[in-house]
């Protein structure tokens, strides 16, 4: 998935938490939380969310990391890269 498809991704899903979010309105270095307003849960809400559409373990000690957009998308996409190996291919002999 390419950034500008993650950062979507990420945009639609912090509007399922605030639905008032303008993604226009965002600016990528500053604080998320500050910047649309979400207490604890909602943030808790919204990292979960990404989880489960991602499919993107996201562990607690990582919470920090995830401070404004950029840092979100950089993360999501680290995470994303270093998924789960391949499976090896199939032997071709009988």
């Amino acid at each position: 998935m390419d950034r500008a498809s993650l950062r979507t991704l990420v945009i639609d899903s912090l509007r399922k938490i605030a639905p008032e979010v303008e993604e226009s309105a965002l600016r990528d270095d500053r604080p998320l939380r500050d910047e649309i307003d979400l207490d604890s849960m909602d943030w808790l809400n919204f990292i979960i969310g990404l989880h489960e559409r991602l499919q993107v373990d996201i562990p607690e000690a990582d919470y920090r990391q995830l401070v404004s957009l950029n840092a979100v998308l950089d993360y999501l996409a680290a995470r994303m890269h270093d998924g789960p190996p391949s499976a090896p291919p199939p032997d071709s002999e009988p």
